[in-house]
């Protein structure tokens, strides 16, 4: 960093610029040449997350620390601290450079750069030219419209029809969707990067400002960065326009010309989703970029197409890596696990894939045949994935450059290099062993696609072959064939010419000196005197007084000098490879806009090699796991019940050390769709709820499935209430972000879904926990009818299955040893086995003690377990089992034998009774002998109440 006394200009630069703190989200950093600076919170930020220590801050300005605190970053760090910025960490960043005419002590910059989560378009080749972006940045906006309800309702309700638009601008792809969302926004929890939301309004008072609170709230927290942009920007007003320069040709519809057939783009007749689109163009800034104008295809997603998966749900089946996890152990994630692929492309989709499972039946089951192909015939798998995949580029990375007009000769023969494998990918493919079905299904789906690229792309090899140096690229250069044209190959030979005059008159100079070439005389092409002779110091009397001979400089390395002849050959040589290099540079240009003019074909073979990478990724895994996966056989929709036979979670089964224990999982549609799951702590329940909703995620996703057999519907949606964090910046409690995530299943789920909800209610206290958790349970079973998978330590609920028949109680096992002596404990081993039935017992105690609570607590802890469970004992034994009304009959029963007994010892009507059976005029052995005559008159009534019997037997 330069001294502080060069800097009074940029602190005062600095502290007019708009406030931008990590706090919200935005890093800034300013490009000073060989390295970057970082200022304010941002220079703080830096020292504690980079450089972990703040020491490396310096202060600027006068007041010392009380100056502008300041921290620099090389330039491999800082491009390393942007990546994980971006990507791990959710934050934006700008790149700011000197304004013209400033120099390294640059006072004034300019915004050169920004970038966010969801939008790498101006960073992409800065800080990921080299480095695969596995997952993809998508960035979506987001428009809300309040819309009357139907005619016949009432004229108070509203419903939201939500507007989307979103883009990947790696594959340079736009979508747009319409649907109608619920006022927790339950469609609209989001995978995405970024979102961009319109702005509120001052007062913040309206029904919008009322709905884009509700909705930043849900974005933040399924953690989507969220930017707001001005409600101005959310128009349709050019829309039209602005699709027919993005859209490329063939994404357009057939029309005599652009402005039919932008009239004609189904996408611009949906209500809301255009006015986000609008949005996310001018926010992306895609029109503003003449690469992008011609290329972008465009789609309509429907929410109806794949398996719906809740915020929650990604968590808690442990689906993708969370921010700021990255570099775990990648086996923890479901897809880590299955990510085997061998080309970023691959790795790419499958995270695509896997947010987005199928629900169309027989397009899975074109997956599932696929997978099975290569599960059977192992050799094919192994030589696509070693020899075939594994040495194919990311096409889509390769085909931007070409796009943006940064591709080199490199990227022409990485392209070149890689359609020499496309006919050893048929050959694999034609060969491999597989029945006449599948063999059609390989035919349809690779094989007639990639013959036709090979016959597509044989003359863009021709023209490699024709133009390109080949045997040159064992050297890693990547030059143009001299004889591919005639003033290049003229140059080329004038080069040879001048290189072999350097040689005679290195030859003839050596003779001349008698000095031996090479060892003590060299020709060296030196960067300041160009071609020229160098000899050592002790050498150097040989030329002394010799006009021939002009003396360059003197060096530790030894003394340069030249001659007439060698000096116009140098000058020559230099001309000339001049020219040569401009001729092949203009020759370069030429090769590759013919390159460019293959992207087409190259982006439709990348989506074909991404998707053979996943399916013989899914058949790797399959067969390589600790037990074998099996296909399972998926129903349609509401069709059939879940039945998985030894049953296992794919990513605890890898784990070091640890030997998982399957169990079989029924739930039969009517009968056993709602299924209540007691034990101990660290019993398994968690485990086994989970890998249920893991399962049925894979299964639509085409993969295999750990399990010995398994047989499921397709679900519409998987919705998880599993853990719950608070927020406290936005002030929402554990307990609150629980309520949250249950309010949206309930608003969401159908008959269709796979609900699993875990430990639901124990943010509150005890008897609102039960409460709330028991009013849930029996709206999903009684009302919905969804499956659900209920984990619970309240053994009170599992009365519910006397309630509602296809309830059914399920625990995990503990086999608990008998205490001999005081010394030795109960000793408790965890089975991790499923069975039918109840546990009434948590053993939360004895979990402290596995985790050395000191013994003073744990006894205590015990004592006071002992004088709660016998407060409560009297009251949940005597309701245990017994529906309301029994209860309230008994109550009935109880209060008119009082009442009876009460009137007649005190000799009042009943209507005057007060109940006080102590009146001093009635003896007590006469008061006893009148209560045994009104029990014995309510007898039957009394034998006919179970509530009444145990109150009277907890009396004797």
């Amino acid at each position: 960093m330069p001294d502080n006394a060069s800097h009074p200009g940029f602190c005062s630069f600095f502290n007019k610029l708009p406030s931008k703190t990590p706090v919200t989200g935005t890093i800034r950093l300013f490009d000073r040449g060989d390295y970057y600076s970082a200022h304010g919170p941002d220079a703080l930020y830096i020292a504690a997350n980079v450089y972990h220590t703040n020491t490396v801050l310096k202060y600027l300005g006068p007041g010392g620390r009380g100056g502008l605190a300041s921290v620099t970053l090389s330039a491999n760090s800082a491009k390393t601290f942007l990546r994980d910025a971006l990507t791990a960490r959710q934050l934006k960043v700008e790149i700011w450079v000197p304004e013209a005419g400033q120099g390294k002590r640059a006072t004034k910059f300019k915004l050169d750069k920004e970038a966010s989560p969801g939008n790498l378009q101006d960073v992409e080749e800065m800080l990921f030219g080299s480095t695969d972006i596995i997952s993809a940045p998508v960035v979506m906006a987001i428009k809300i419209a309040n819309t009357p309800a139907a005619a016949g309702g009432s004229s108070n309700v509203r419903t939201k029809t939500v507007g989307v638009a979103f883009a990947d601008t790696s594959v340079r792809e736009l979508g747009v969707a319409d649907f109608a969302d619920n006022e927790l926004f339950s469609n609209t929890e989001a995978t995405v990067k970024e979102a961009i939301i319109p702005t509120g309004t001052a007062s913040g008072t309206t029904e919008r400002d009322v709905d884009l609170r509700k909705l930043k709230d849900v974005l933040e927290r399924c953690n989507v960065v969220i930017t707001e942009r001005k409600p101005s920007e959310f128009t349709a007003k050019n829309i039209q326009d602005d699709l027919v320069r993005l859209l490329s040709p063939s994404a357009m519809p057939s029309s005599s010309s652009n402005v039919d057939a932008a009239s004609t783009i189904p996408q611009l007749n949906l209500p809301v989703a255009p006015a986000s689109l609008a949005a996310l163009i001018s926010y992306l800034s895609l029109l503003s970029d003449p690469t992008n104008h011609g290329v972008f295809s465009i789609r309509t997603h429907d929410l109806t197409q794949f398996m719906r998966l809740d915020a929650s749900a990604l968590r808690a089946l442990n689906l993708l890596e969370a921010p700021g996890n990255v570099g775990a152990n990648k086996n923890t994630t479901l897809f880590g696990l299955l990510n085997r692929c061998k080309t970023a492309q691959g790795a790419r989709l499958l995270g695509s894939w896997l947010k987005q499972p199928l629900v169309n039946l027989h397009e899975i089951h074109k997956r599932q045949n696929l997978v099975e192909i290569f599960v059977d015939d192992p050799n094919s798998r192994r030589t696509l994935q070693e020899e075939q995949l594994k040495l194919l580029p990311d096409m889509h990375r390769l085909c931007k450059r070409f796009q943006k007009g940064v591709a080199t000769l490199e990227d022409v023969v990485r392209v070149y290099q890689a359609v020499l494998k496309l006919e050893g990918l048929i050959n694999t493919l034609e060969n491999v062993e597989t029945n006449a079905e599948y063999k059609t299904l390989l035919e349809e789906i690779y094989l007639s696609k990639l013959k036709e690229y090979a016959t597509s792309l044989s003359k863009y090899s021709e023209m490699v072959q024709d133009t390109l140096d080949l045997d040159e690229l064992e050297n890693h250069n990547f030059v143009v064939k001299p004889d591919y044209d005639a003033e290049l190959e003229d140059l080329a030979e004038k080069l040879k010419v001048i290189r072999d005059g350097l040689d005679a008159e290195h030859k003839r100079v050596g003779g001349d000196l008698d000095l031996e070439l090479d060892k003590k005389l060299h020709l060296e092409n030196s960067p300041v005197h160009g071609y020229c002779f160098r000899i050592s110091k002790a050498d150097q009397k040989s030329i002394n007084n010799n006009k021939e001979y002009i003396e360059l400089s003197t060096l530790k390395t030894g003394v340069f000098f030249t001659t007439r002849k060698l000096k116009n050959l140098a000058v020559e040589y230099q001309e000339t490879v001049n020219h040569y290099k401009a001729k092949q540079s203009r020759l370069v240009s030429e090769i590759v806009s013919i390159a460019n003019t293959y992207v087409p074909i190259l982006e439709e073979w990348n989506g074909v090699i991404a998707h053979l990478d996943v399916i013989v990724s899914f058949a790797h895994v399959a067969v390589n796991a600790p037990e074998a996966y099996v296909k399972p056989t998926v129903l349609e929709k509401g069709s059939g019940s879940l039945v998985l036979k030894d049953a296992r979670h794919p990513c605890l089964e890898v784990q070091d050390d640890i030997s998982f224990i399957p169990n079989d999982v029924e739930m039969i549609k009517d009968e056993s769709e709602f299924q209540i799951i007691t034990g101990p702590n660290m019993g398994g329940k968690s485990t086994y709820i989970r890998q249920v909703g893991v399962i049925a995620l894979l299964a639509q996703t085409g993969s295999f499935v750990p399990c010995s057999e398994a047989r499921l519907p397709v679900f519409d949606s998987v919705l998880c209430r599993v853990g719950a964090g608070d927020s406290q910046l936005r002030g929402v409690s554990t307990f609150m972000a629980e309520m949250l995530e249950t309010a949206s299943i309930l608003r969401s789920a159908s008959k269709d879904s796979l609900v699993i909800i875990d430990e639901l209610g124990r943010g509150t206290s005890t008897y609102d926990g039960f409460g709330l958790a028991w009013a849930i349970s029996e709206h999903i079973a009684s009302e919905i009818h969804a499956f659900c998978l209920f984990a619970t330590h309240f053994h009170e609920l599992t009365a519910l299955d006397q309630q509602i028949p296809h309830v059914k109680n399920l625990h995990v096992v503990a086999h608990v040893s008998a205490a001999d002596t005081l010394e030795r404990k109960r000793d408790i081993t965890l089975l991790y086995k499923v069975e039918p039935g109840v546990c009434d017992q948590s053993f939360g105690i004895h979990v402290a003690e596995l985790a050395n609570f000191p013994e003073n607590v744990v006894k205590l802890a015990k004592r006071k377990a002992d004088e709660l469970e016998d407060f409560n004992a009297d009251n949940s034994d005597l309701e245990h089992d017994l529906s309301p009304e029994v209860i309230n009959e008994g109550n009935m029963i109880i209060e008119q034998v009082l009442r009876t007994w009460a009137s007649r010892t005190s000799g009042h009507d009943d209507e005057d009774v007060d109940m006080d059976a102590s009146d001093p005029e009635v003896s007590p052995e006469a008061q006893v002998r009148q209560l045994r005559e009104c029990m014995e008159e309510f007898r039957p009534k009394i034998e006919g109440n179970a509530w009444v019997q145990r109150t009277l037997a907890t009396l004797t």
